[in-house]
């Protein structure tokens, strides 16, 4: 096989071809890491329940599986599978499609700047199907949830907040994903272009270049996905009740003084099944200044570990898997031919 013609899928390719690629890494990615986006939540609780409260990743799932079984940490994974498949299918084939038909004279793949550009694009489309499932998702994960399952938190929701709940954190998701998946993409194909320079099938290399890709995006990202952790649960964010034990960060106070508050509530309580919709994080800048005026600067690197170690092994398998079925139908392609 030529090896410029494994960098994309065959020409005669269908757009089915391209989606299965994508749908498969998608739903191989989620499901294998999930157990560690349940601690990366529950780790970026504002205000955790004293049973909720873990010095680490090792920790936090001793204690799950300990106090509440050892299916806690799977629990609503199936919602993630059904919406990462189609969101993943959308997005390696607008990625693919934009990249090879926009690189120019420039080898596919080696020009930054329509990677950059093709990361946009397929992060628009990707994070319109994956949002609300990260709601559900997040509102299951919490401690002590009141859903009973994927069906009960969507007619509560919906019937509570209205459908709009679903994408509330929808701009909030792409303000983080479009950094976090452009970073992503354009620092896989750098290191492909320098630990694969002939650009043929090498699973080591893809998988090298996949997790180093993917911690890189989730540690300069992690602030913006503690923000939209805050908006899916509105988790501490009920202003129909009052925690008088909750305290501002005394050390923000300059800052504070400087910021109006007045909009947003003067304490946080954990949201249960009995709060009113009436929640404050309607948006980025609400989350923002809730999440500063609990915790200061260091609340927006909550779950910085486990959202990084989340990432390593999902990006190296999602890119695995993704590269492989590129390989396999070129291959099935030459052998056909």
């Amino acid at each position: 096989m030529d090896e410029d013609e494994y960098e994309s899928l065959p020409p005669n390719a269908s757009s089915v071809d391209h989606m299965m690629a994508g749908a498969a890494a998608g739903i191989m990615e989620h499901c294998i890491i999930y157990p560690v986006d349940v601690v990366k939540t529950r780790m970026q609780c504002l205000k955790p329940d004293p049973n909720a409260r873990y010095n680490g990743i090792i920790d936090a799932f001793v204690k799950i599986v300990r106090n509440e079984g050892a299916f806690r940490p799977v629990r609503g994974m199936g919602v993630v599978a059904f919406g990462a498949g189609p969101a993943h299918a959308l997005y390696f084939s607008c990625y693919e499609f934009i990249k090879n038909n926009f690189s120019g004279s420039v080898k596919a793949g080696e020009n930054s700047k329509v990677n950059f550009v093709a990361g946009c694009f397929a992060t628009l489309l990707h994070d319109a199907v994956m949002v609300p499932s990260d709601t559900i998702k997040h509102r299951l994960q919490m401690y002590n949830s009141p859903y009973k399952g994927v069906v009960d938190c969507v007619v509560r929701t919906t019937r509570r907040e209205g459908f709009k709940a679903f994408y509330k954190s929808y701009f909030t998701q792409l303000s983080m994903n479009i950094p976090f998946q452009t970073t992503h993409l354009v620092t896989y194909d750098f290191l492909q272009t320098h630990l694969n320079r002939k650009r043929e099938y090498n699973p080591m290399s893809h998988c090298v270049s996949g997790a180093i890709a993917g911690a890189l995006a989730a540690a300069v990202t992690t602030p913006l996905d503690v923000c939209k952790t805050l908006i899916n649960t509105q988790e501490c964010c009920n202003p129909d009740e009052l925690c008088k034990t909750v305290k501002p960060n005394n050390s923000n106070n300059n800052f504070s003084n400087k910021l109006n508050f007045s909009v947003l509530n003067s304490a946080f309580v954990r949201n249960t099944s009995t709060s009113t919709p009436g929640v404050t994080a309607s948006g980025l800048r609400d989350a923002i200044f809730i999440i500063y005026r609990q915790n200061g600067v260091m609340g927006f690197f909550k779950g910085l570990g486990p959202r990084t170690l989340f990432q390593i092994p999902g990006t190296a398998v999602s890119w695995s898997v993704y590269e492989y079925f590129k390989y396999y139908l070129n291959k099935k392609k030459s052998t056909i031919g």
